[in-house]
């Protein structure tokens, strides 16, 4: 049966931060979404560690390709591209993504896609609730993003309104949670807490929320700063810290702002539409926050399942589908990761005179046929 020319058949591979996420998608249907976390590795450290991840990435990704290969029960032969973030998150992490994905686009003749990791968390909602809206208001948190996007077009028009200044909303749980001995990472554990909790019972700071304070920027880092000095006042008097009232009471700091801000520039954007995205996205507290809000405020709020918040291939594979279908231009063998790549460069196409051919070019203009050096490894590896 034919496929449609707007439901391109793309493999996302995702690796910005400790979890190797292999997504393969159809237009806006998943096939596949295969996740190989090492969170584990990293707990006794109360944080990702760079080099940890990187290995474990290593280790994992040509496993976790043929999982969601054979999960969507297709060849990769049958591919129409391959995309991989190519930023923002840990250099050395992306660099293995973005090495994996080159290799398997160069043997398979496909075209590579490098996309932004931030743009790639919007788009994972056409998976769940079909195309976004043009324009699409978007608010991102996460471990290491806070982020309030104007989207008018998710392939090529992302815009930034407002971020955080010091930690992010998801680096704000993990650090509370370190101080209340909770483990890591803290966001599962304080929602987990805080549901036992009275949201009430500690009003701690919303910070930037002032008259004068910028309008969609968000900080955290005094909100954390001063939980912790909370619970050293409690321990230095001998009392017992109530856990579940100071995750309640946290987290409804963390919430009240981020909606707060959120229902507002839809406002005076005139956006009808809120999309809210990252693995804090997963947040109970949130989730049923910005409904409510959103209710008030005659918003839609569109928030894709708990699986699709966290990092994962499938966000991958839906931005480098759409890239597909909307005809944008691939990327070159020069693809490298970015580590700070800007949510305004939502994908990293070619420049001129460095072409890509569906991997019949080499990248610097001149014809290379490099078929006969992988002809053995294409038999191997990819007709099954």
């Amino acid at each position: 049966m034919a496929r449609k020319a707007d439901e391109p058949l793309v493999l996302g591979i995702e690796t910005s931060c400790d979890e190797t996420g292999v997504g393969i998608v159809r237009g806006h249907t998943l096939l596949a979404d295969a996740v190989a976390s090492s969170v584990d590795e990293h707990a006794r450290f109360g944080g990702v560690v760079p080099e940890v991840a990187s290995r474990a990435h290593l280790e994992a990704m040509v496993p976790t390709i043929q999982r969601a290969l054979d999960e969507a029960g297709v060849s990769a032969k049958d591919l129409d591209g391959i995309a991989v973030t190519a930023g923002p998150g840990l250099a050395g992490a992306l660099l293995v993504g973005v090495s994996a994905a080159k290799a398997y686009a160069y043997a398979l003749g496909k075209p590579l896609y490098g996309v932004n990791h931030l743009a790639s968390h919007i788009c994972v909602d056409q998976l769940e609730h079909g195309p976004l809206p043009e324009p699409t208001m978007a608010l991102l948190v996460s471990g290491g993003h806070s982020s309030l996007l104007l989207a008018p077009d998710i392939t090529s028009d992302v815009r930034p309104l407002g971020s955080t200044i010091d930690d992010a909303a998801g680096e704000a749980f993990d650090k509370v949670a370190r101080v209340l001995n909770l483990g890591f990472p803290g966001g599962p554990v304080i929602d987990r807490y805080a549901r036992e909790g009275n949201p009430d019972a500690i009003r701690f700071p919303r910070g930037l929320t002032g008259s004068r304070d910028p309008a969609y920027d968000f900080s955290f880092s005094g909100l954390k700063t001063a939980v912790a000095r909370w619970i050293e006042a409690k321990r230095a008097a001998g009392e017992e810290v109530p856990v579940a009232d100071v995750a309640a009471s946290f987290q409804e700091a963390v919430v009240d702002v981020l909606t707060r801000k959120a229902v507002r520039a839809c406002k005076d954007e005139g956006v009808d539409h809120l999309m809210i995205g990252g693995g804090v996205a997963a947040n109970t507290r949130l989730r049923a926050m910005a409904q409510r809000r959103c209710e008030d405020a005659g918003i839609t709020l569109r928030v894709p399942r708990p699986k699709l918040c966290t990092d994962n291939g499938a966000m991958v594979a839906a931005l480098g589908a759409e890239m597909v279908a909307r005809g944008r231009s691939a990327s070159s063998w020069e693809l490298s990761a970015d580590s700070s790549l800007p949510v305004t460069e939502t994908h990293v196409p070619a420049e001129e005179g460095h072409g890509h051919s569906h991997g019949h070019s080499h990248g610097h203009g001149h014809a290379h046929d490099h078929d006969h050096v992988h002809e053995l490894s294409k038999k191997n590896l990819y007709e099954s």
